[in-house]
């Protein structure tokens, strides 16, 4: 019998193998290849080889010192990117907190209505409410105001990220509140004391998910900024596809630079934006 299920588990892991083994390398080659670029020289960028002739780093050196027209304001772009994505990551978190808290814990009538047909805008491509939205920020006259790209992004990122944590919040017994209450805790005590610890894995989640999801954006960016100084190194890494000449090597290195730091958050919140994103997607 243990026999029988060595072999099935066996089995089962070599499918997975053959499966994920291609896909890996799938998606390593585009990266490679971008490795590949950056500590190439200009004239070799495009030369075909696996690996450089003459590798080096001089690419990364005109990206950091800005010696290139295109990289006049890549500090400043770079602080935009992150300062954008922070804030976004925390007004959502914020706004996803309590709305989870108000529709889970606290019973608000008509709080699952509400999440519902938010989830709904889901429906409609976030390209097609580019042009709305631009035309609401101008009303308003937010354009070409960072404000604008981050109430953006949390208007895009906030219904998911209510539903993943009124999801798991769901699952907190309901005693916790019960006790915290006979014991004289009020909600703002309860959603302190007993709901936020609670809910640590699941809100490091979205709120990595809503920064990266800052972070990447490009379309939003593009339509909402206009200013060098303010738009985010995405908008600017598109600039480079506008030159005749387009400097591949200084584009991918940028690129590369661009992408170490949601890789780093990624890997150092792994844990939780597996288990916090998918809390609560199988009942118990």
């Amino acid at each position: 019998m243990s026999k029988g299920l060595s072999w099935k588990k066996v089995s089962t892991e070599a499918q997975l193998l053959l499966v994920g083994i291609p896909v890996l390398l799938w998606t390593l080659v585009p990266i490679y290849h971008m490795f590949l670029f950056a500590i190439s020289e200009r004239d070799t960028a495009t030369s075909g080889r696996l690996w450089p002739k003459n590798p080096t780093l001089q690419n990364f050196e005109i990206v950091f010192q800005q010696k290139h027209f295109y990289l006049n304001h890549f500090w400043q772009q770079m602080a935009n990117s992150v300062l954008i994505a922070a804030a976004v990551g925390v007004i959502t978190l914020f706004i996803a907190t309590c709305a989870a808290f108000a529709i889970s814990r606290l019973k608000v009538r008509g709080g699952r209505t509400v999440m519902n047909l938010a989830l709904f805008t889901y429906f409609i491509p976030a390209a097609f409410l580019a042009v709305p939205m631009y035309k609401t920020m101008g009303n308003y006259g937010l354009l070409n105001n960072q404000w604008a790209l981050i109430l953006a992004m949390v208007t895009i990122a906030s219904p998911y990220c209510i539903w993943v944590l009124k999801q798991a919040s769901d699952k907190l017994p309901m005693e916790l509140d019960e006790a915290a209450r006979m014991d004289g805790a009020t909600a703002p005590q309860l959603f302190r004391l007993v709901y936020l610890p609670l809910m640590v894995p699941s809100l490091v989640a979205v709120g990595t998910y809503s920064l990266l999801l800052a972070w990447n954006e490009y379309l939003y960016a593009f339509l909402l900024l206009s200013k060098d100084t303010d738009v985010t190194l995405s908008v600017a890494l598109g600039s480079f596809m506008s030159a005749d000449d387009s400097p591949w090597e200084l584009l991918m290195a940028t690129g590369l630079v661009y992408a170490l730091p949601p890789a780093a958050i990624y890997y150092a919140f792994k844990r939780y934006m597996v288990g916090g994103l998918t809390a609560g997607a199988v009942k118990s």
